[in-house]
């Protein structure tokens, strides 16, 4: 059973309302449903609350370090989208997320930078 940090957890929904708005928390909650609810309170709490705010890096970047993290494993594509949103919302711009996935060619592969760009394409589209 997962026990709750409330520091981490207040700060955890910031950051998470900031980056993904109302709508992801119910669509977190509809995906883990019956299957394992203590998962968001780990990313609430561990993941936003734990890591993504703390200091020493701007959202922007965390969000593009994520973004190339997820293009590396390449089969995070509903990550991916989500992250490139938040990105979008900390306010990078297209051409910094464009980058950020393109920097990661030699390491992770052309199939994977390739199929991250599309699997993007409409939100970088719908955000220029």
């Amino acid at each position: 059973m997962f026990v709750s940090n409330p520091e981490l957890r207040a700060r955890g929904l910031a950051v998470f309302e900031e980056l993904f708005g109302g709508e992801a928390m119910a669509a977190v909650k509809r995906d883990m449903d019956g299957v394992c609810p203590d998962f968001i309170d780990m990313t609430i709490e561990w993941a936003m609350g734990g890591i993504t705010a703390r200091p020493g890096l701007d959202l922007i970047t965390r969000e593009l370090v994520v973004i190339a993290s997820c293009v590396t494993l390449g089969h995070t594509v509903t990550q991916l989208r989500a992250h490139t949103q938040a990105a979008l919302e900390a306010g990078a711009t297209k051409e910094q997320i464009v980058e950020a996935i393109l920097q990661i060619q030699f390491y992770a592969g052309g199939a994977s930078v390739r199929n991250a760009l599309a699997n993007v394409k409409d939100i970088l589209q719908a955000a220029a």
